[in-house]
């Protein structure tokens, strides 16, 4: 297993403009922000009525929402929904509601990584030694598991009996398995675990990737009801606001945007592979909301992506990797003269 990041280091999740506009001061305007796995399609949602901004949000308002979300994600009942500002505040109420609120001494988390480095963090501040590794077999010994799944920026799965015998495991000695299924919308369906809530397995959800409205900032944990009743008395009564309220009920009712986004962006991944290949770079992996890329240049290749207004997200722990998420618009245009131009020909050709 390898250490983590210390809970206070700053952690870069793309998608940061004035960071980019700092680096690139003389990039071309407006940018492509290609540093996110967030859909470029967002969702076409009717008008917000004044009374959502007006209006301290409705009660019934949110139990329809997690009535909606339980229907979708397959959670047995909106019971064993909890609605928040976005999965990022829930990790740690979650390991309060499983944990008491106090962990042992020497108490273990262990995160299938790499993946997103959030939780590791997240994991730290609770009071875990937390390690990484890339061995799900290493999870077992763990009192706390993570695995996000579909991964990020990987696209790695993990078959559904595999995390069902690992939940079952964390359950018999108290402990906790938490999957983030924050990209499950764009996996064929059989693989997600959000229909076996068990009191060792929990799962998350995030609205505004697939959704393409990050800025809403909602998310979602289905996990048994005591632990939803718990997690929502300290979030309190007012948790989701009454905008978001009103776009993501109608959102997650829409099965019929929902399906035909899934071959959109199906279509929008071939067609960004068909680039990228072309371009000289090696697909190692993703989902249909981004490309993971591989190339001896990576840093080179970033620089100039962001000279040309064309931000993708690197890591600075796997300088060989870069992930691209979908275009849209003029972006599609942007970036294929820019992987078609002689300089970029240039260094991707000097694979070392």
């Amino acid at each position: 297993m390898q250490r983590n990041v210390e809970p206070d280091q700053k952690i870069d999740h793309g998608g940061n403009l004035a960071g980019a506009n700092a680096r690139f001061p003389h990039a071309p305007k407006p940018w492509i922000d290609l540093s996110t796995g967030i859909n470029p399609h967002a969702y076409p949602h009717s008008d917000v009525t004044s009374t959502a901004f007006c209006r301290l949000p409705e009660p019934a308002a949110l139990f329809s929402l997690k009535r909606e979300a339980a229907s979708l994600y397959g959670a047995p009942s909106a019971d064993q929904v909890v609605a928040a500002p976005g999965t990022q505040i829930l990790l740690p109420l979650l390991i309060e509601a499983a944990f008491g609120g106090s962990l042992r001494p020497g108490a273990k988390a262990a995160i299938l990584s790499p993946t997103y480095a959030e939780h590791a963090r997240m994991a730290r501040l609770a009071g875990f030694d937390v390690a990484e590794t890339a061995d799900f077999e290493e999870l077992f010994a763990a009192d706390f598991a993570l695995v996000v799944n579909p991964n990020n920026p990987d696209g790695r799965l993990i078959e559904r009996a595999e995390l069902l015998r690992l939940a079952s495991h964390m359950a018999s000695k108290g402990g906790l398995l938490v999957v983030d299924e924050a990209f499950m919308d764009v996996v064929p369906t059989g693989h997600s675990v959000a229909g076996d809530i068990s009191p060792g397995l929990v799962v998350l959800r995030s609205f505004g990737k697939f959704y393409g409205l990050a800025g809403l900032r909602l998310g979602f944990a289905l996990a048994p009801a005591e632990d939803v009743q718990r997690i929502e008395a300290r979030l309190g009564p007012w948790a989701i606001s009454g905008p978001a309220l009103q776009i993501a009920g109608q959102a997650l009712a829409d099965r019929e945007w929902q399906n035909a986004m899934r071959e959109t962006l199906q279509a929008d991944a071939g067609r960004l592979d068909d680039l990228l290949v072309s371009a000289g770079l090696k697909i190692v992996g993703g989902t249909s909301l981004f490309r993971l890329v591989t190339h001896s240049n990576a840093s080179a290749l970033f620089e100039q992506l962001g000279e040309a207004g064309i931000l993708v997200r690197s890591f600075a722990e796997r300088p060989k990797t870069l992930r691209f998420g979908l275009p849209s618009g003029e972006g599609w245009a942007r970036l294929t003269n820019l992987l078609a131009s002689k300089s970029f020909q240039r260094l991707a050709a000097a694979e070392r």
